[in-house]
């Protein structure tokens, strides 16, 4: 069995198209990486179920969200925002858009 050549990126820990964003970036709250902080932009999904809950467990317009922690395999990720940690699968992340604080 031969080992697939392993790139640079991947011998540092990073996937090929991993996006770092810096401070008033726009992007997705699932590309933040621990300790940046953002701005909630807008919310987005399609299951209006799911959108609901995410309402109401505070994920709405204009929030102060920071990322504390990310599991291990990278899902799901501890966020904190409105004084409380909230874990969120990063395909619920993907759906929300943010401009990055810091």
């Amino acid at each position: 069995m031969f080992e697939k050549e392993k790139t640079a990126e991947e011998k540092k820990g990073r996937k090929k198209n991993e996006i770092t964003l810096h401070a008033g970036q726009e992007g997705h709250l699932s590309d933040l990486k621990v300790g940046q902080k953002c701005e909630l932009l807008s919310l987005h999904n399609d299951n209006p179920a799911l959108r609901r809950r995410l309402l109401d467990m505070g994920l709405t317009k204009g929030v102060i969200v920071k990322v504390k922690k990310i599991a291990p395999l990278g899902d799901p990720v501890d966020i904190e925002l409105r004084g409380y940690e909230l874990c969120v699968r990063r395909s619920d992340l993907m759906n929300i858009d943010i401009k990055v604080v810091e």
